[in-house]
């Protein structure tokens, strides 16, 4: 089913785009929600009146991720974890505990942003992307120590 999004969902696209989604979400969650209208003809039509607004709306978003992304680029998150004699960890890092260190500085994200392969196992210092809008992937610096 073809929907036109009336604001930036990550997964999907941005606003104003038009994408194919499964019937199910877009009938229980996009429409309901006011995130997303049927690619009709005449919608089509409307948000090419609205174009205007769509393209300022783009451009302030991406202008506030490239100024997170600023601030993000500094960013040197250090976390504490029991280690083994070896150097490696009794448990691992995850998005979970980066999270909870970037909100304890202050910084406001969303633990979906955080983009870790897979768990940190071991002492030392890691380069994490953050994505914070589409093309926009700051790195932090993640710090990995003995407690």
């Amino acid at each position: 089913m073809k929907v036109i999004l009336r604001e930036t969902i990550e997964p999907l696209g941005i606003i104003g785009s038009e994408v194919e989604v499964k019937k199910g979400f877009a009938r229980n969650y996009l429409i309901p929600r006011g995130k997303a209208v049927f690619a009709t003809p005449q919608n089509r039509n409307i948000l090419a009146q609205e174009k205007a607004k769509v393209d300022l709306q783009i451009a302030k978003e991406q202008a506030t991720a490239e100024e997170m992304a600023k601030k993000l680029e500094g960013i040197v998150c250090k976390i504490t974890a029991k280690v083994a004699e070896e150097g490696r960890l009794y448990g691992s890092v995850t998005t979970r505990e980066i999270f909870d260190a970037l909100t304890a500085q202050n910084i406001q994200l969303e633990k979906r942003m955080i983009l870790l392969k897979e768990p940190i196992k071991e002492i030392g210092s890691f380069k994490v992307p953050i994505r914070i809008y589409k093309g926009i992937k700051p790195e932090i610096t993640v710090t990995v120590e003995a407690a």
